[in-house]
């Protein structure tokens, strides 16, 4: 066995790939990072040229796109009725959004591809969103750090709390907050923003699910903890704004020891 990181720059942040393979890993790891930049290629709202900057023009329809728009269109739209339309890709201005899935989305067929070859013992850190494979060897690689909610050039960044998920069904943790990009996610709801509190992060098997309640919860406020705390399979951790924690029930018993 060897170990084995790699770093790619991908849709404005860096991906992370870090663990351990008993055979050589480096076509597996380009497969991977080609996935991630093909769906940045496709849904990149920030390149004027990508099929989904053309949909948000009226250039173009969704049938035109290629196939995984449509894909990508209709997983959406499962979430946002599981997510009781908390969580939309569609903008005030009615365009296609989905940047807050398709992130995790694309991560999530990155990390596929890793699993197929046989590479089972790893961890994916997707700018902040972390997945760990079933096969991580290493304790360390169980604990992931919560950052504080400010920007990292901020001089109060740092690491807010720990947690450990070391034995439990837990295997993502995905992040939404104001800190580094402001108000970018929008209330399907109403046209006001929840002042409620400036990050959650929750903790769920799944990384697009972790990132899908996380982006839904900032939507909807602090009530969205109730509606998390009914998933048996989520768990949520709330910074509200005056500084102070709020938490679903089973947050408690996953802070690393170190930091209770």
């Amino acid at each position: 066995m060897h170990e084995f990181n790699r770093l790619e720059e991908c849709m404005g942040t860096v991906f992370q790939f870090s663990g351990l393979s008993a055979i050589d890993e480096a076509e597996f790891l380009e497969s991977a990072t080609n996935t991630l930049h093909k769906a940045d290629a496709i849904f990149s709202l920030y390149k004027p040229g990508s099929p989904l900057s053309r949909l948000a023009r009226g250039e173009t329809s969704v049938a035109e796109c290629p196939g995984v728009v449509e894909q990508v269109w209709e997983l959406c739209e499962s979430w946002a009725k599981k997510t009781d339309g908390w969580f939309s890709a569609f903008t005030p201005e009615h365009t296609f959004d989905p940047s807050g899935l398709v992130k995790t989305w694309a991560a999530q067929a990155a990390a596929d591809k890793l699993l197929e070859a046989g590479i089972i013992d790893f961890t994916l850190n997707a700018g902040g969103d972390i997945l760990i494979s079933d096969g991580q060897s290493r304790e360390d690689f169980w604990r992931v750090a919560i950052s504080r909610p400010v920007s990292i050039a901020d001089a109060e960044a740092g690491v807010l709390t720990v947690l450990d998920l070391t034995g439990t069904e837990f295997r993502a943790v995905a992040t939404s907050g104001s800190a580094e990009r402001g108000q970018h996610i929008w209330n399907p709801k109403s046209s006001e923003n929840q002042q409620d509190f400036t990050q959650v992060s929750v903790i769920a098997r799944d990384i697009v699910e972790a990132d899908v309640w996380a982006t839904a919860a900032f939507a909807e406020g602090i009530r969205s903890l109730e509606r998390i705390n009914k998933q048996a399979h989520l768990e949520a951790l709330y910074v509200m704004a005056d500084g102070s924690l709020q938490a679903t029930d089973g947050v408690l018993a996953l802070l690393a020891k170190a930091t209770r």
